[in-house]
């Protein structure tokens, strides 16, 4: 098998971890929202930042990936 091979798999991978914790963390945000709601809006503006700086950090990886 080649290098390139090898990488996919590993980044195949690490892609399906990252799901599986995003996943269990977005249940574990639901259950903790349902028990105390007065969290709700923390919650929501803390994953809103989350998901902007995903955002970011996925271009910046892009970039890097283009100058090679």
């Amino acid at each position: 098998m080649t290098r390139d091979g090898e990488h996919r798999e590993l980044r195949t991978l690490l892609l399906l971890l990252a799901m599986a914790v995003g996943l269990l963390t977005t249940g574990a945000v639901i259950c903790l929202t349902f028990a105390y709601p007065r969290l709700a809006e923390p919650l929501a503006v803390g994953a809103a930042v989350l998901t902007g700086l995903a955002g970011v950090g996925g271009l910046v990886v892009k970039a890097a990936g283009e100058h090679r």
